[in-house]
């Protein structure tokens, strides 16, 4: 029993340490339990050259059911609000609108994208902080997209709808 004990710690101390490293070979494996059926399940699109950290990548592009779509540094997909006014340098999705739907957020005034194609760029949210845009809207995350590559939040109440890479809604 306490061979088998140390030999699973043993395995689990080893996964953890490959999944903390992030390895430097410009792939990644991701193992998920109740995964979401492969229509609905995109898979983050690898750099040719793999030169840059993805943590540092603010918007990147992903394969989905639903084409090609723009995702954050982490492979979570964003959304644009219809009600939101292009080039108007605000967000209507307020109060609790915000806690369903997080905005991207971004360090810089220029974030960093790989692959989007879209004019990406920054509006200021009353708290001070840079949230990403795409050509002239405000994008966002979905509070039950839990993992890399959900799509769940595709269509919700007929206004919140994925990005293309050329900064179009995929309705």
């Amino acid at each position: 029993m306490k061979k088998q004990l140390s030999v699973g710690l043993a395995v689990m101390a080893l996964a953890a340490s490959l999944t903390a490293c992030g390895g430097g070979s410009g792939t990644t494996t991701t193992t998920t339990t109740a995964a979401a059926p492969a229509s609905e399940s995109p898979a983050t699109t690898a750099s040719a050259s793999a030169t840059s950290d993805s943590a540092t990548v603010d918007l990147k592009t992903a394969s989905s059911s639903k084409g090609e779509i723009v995702v954050d540094g982490k492979g979570m997909s964003v959304y644009y609000f219809t009600k939101d006014v292009k080039d108007s340098g605000k967000s209507n999705c307020l109060g609790d609108c915000l806690v369903k739907w997080p905005p991207v957020f971004a360090a810089t005034d220029s974030p960093k994208v790989e692959g989007v194609t879209g004019t990406v760029g920054t509006i200021d949210t009353p708290d001070g902080k840079k949230q990403v845009t795409v050509n002239g809207m405000p994008v966002y995350l979905w509070e039950k997209d839990k993992a890399p590559g959900d799509i769940t939040g595709q269509g919700v109440g007929n206004v919140w709808y994925l990005v293309a890479p050329d900064g179009t809604m995929i309705k």
